[in-house]
Order: structure tokens, then C-alpha cells, then sequence
């Protein structure tokens, strides 16, 4: 007699190869100017920084993030444990995710509700992570001066919140053709 069991899987995805680094030494990005003028932008010398760790589900629109103030394996357990406590009830995770370092390392604690998969190295197409750390630069992280750590730490979590609050936004920004078919 055999026994069958339907596992429901969902696919995130996760990034912070680069960190998601958003710091004292921001980022400049165009704006609209009347020709032949070059507007002023704000640009700091300073070397505070903070660090979003990300994730998305582009089927559910779901979201989880910590904001830390290093990359090593301590941030990236914490950031799995969020992860894990955003997964649908019953639902089994497939975190696909670039290699870095801490990202398989043997101290890394994976929740029972997840599993890991690393992307190929130099394929940055494949993470939709990547369109989201564009999208918050550009929309609510560049042009910006930060006097102090908590100012920095404040506007990463006011720019991850204003485009985790918006589900069509989470599908719309991170889902791939390759993630539809395996959640089919």
C-alpha cells in the first residue's frame, strides 16, 4: 500500500550579495532638469551603514526583512527565522538565493520550513531581489543624506515597508516566468 502526501511549496527569493547597503555614502540617481542645467544632489563622505536583508514571494505578494547593521551568518539566521515565520501554514519553502559566503555556512541554522538553493555565480537575471534593491534606490533611498545610524536604519525600513505594503508591487517587481512554472 502506498502512501501519498501533497506538499504545497512556495518559491522566494532572496538577495543581499551586495547587501542591500544603504549608507552615509548613498546613492545618486537621475532626475528630471531643464536642459542644459545640472540640479544639486547631496552627497555625504561619511562611513555609517546598514544593511536590508530581503525576501519575496511573488506568487503570495509576501515579504520579510530585517534591517542589520552587518552581513555575516548571525544576521543571516535571524533574517531565516523571519523568513520562516512569513511561510504560508503547511507550506514548505524553496529560498533560492546567491553564494555568498555566510550563505552556506556551517554555522548557518536553516528552519525545517525551508530549503536553500544557490544560484549560478554571475547570474544576476535570475534574482529578482536585484530589480528591488533598484526600485528602493531610485524611489526611496537615493539623494539622501543621513546624520546619524538610527536616521539610516529608519528610512530602510520605511522604504522596504512602502514597497512591502503593496502586494501587486512585491508580483510586479520580483516574479519570473521560471517561478511560475515550478509553483504550477
Amino acid at each position: 500500500m502506498w502512501n501519498f502526501y501533497t506538499i504545497y511549496v512556495e518559491i522566494w527569493h532572496i538577495h543581499f550579495s551586495d547587501e542591500a547597503r544603504v549608507g552615509q555614502q548613498g546613492t545618486l540617481t537621475r532626475t528630471w532638469a531643464e536642459r542644459g542645467t545640472r540640479p544639486r544632489a547631496p552627497r555625504d563622505i561619511r562611513f555609517k551603514w546598514a544593511y536590508i536583508f530581503g525576501a519575496v514571494c511573488p506568487g503570495r505578494g509576501a515579504t520579510a526583512a530585517l534591517v542589520m547593521p552587518f552581513a555575516n551568518t548571525e544576521a543571516m539566521n535571524a533574517h531565516l527565522i523571519e523568513i520562516s515565520k512569513a511561510v504560508a501554514a503547511g507550506a514548505h519553502v524553496i529560498l533560492v538565493m546567491v553564494g555568498a559566503g555566510w550563505h552556506g555556512s556551517q554555522a548557518l541554522c536553516v528552519p525545517k520550513n525551508l530549503t536553500i538553493v544557490t544560484l549560478p555565480p554571475y547570474a544576476p537575471e535570475l534574482n529578482p531581489v536585484e530589480n528591488i534593491w533598484a526600485y528602493l534606490r531610485a524611489n526611496c533611498l537615493a539623494i539622501s543624506v543621513f546624520d546619524t545610524y538610527d536616521d539610516i536604519v529608519a528610512r530602510c525600513c520605511n522604504a522596504w515597508n512602502f514597497f512591502a505594503n503593496d502586494p501587486e508591487r512585491v508580483r510586479s517587481i520580483s516574479d519570473r516566468e521560471y517561478a511560475r512554472e515550478v509553483n504550477q
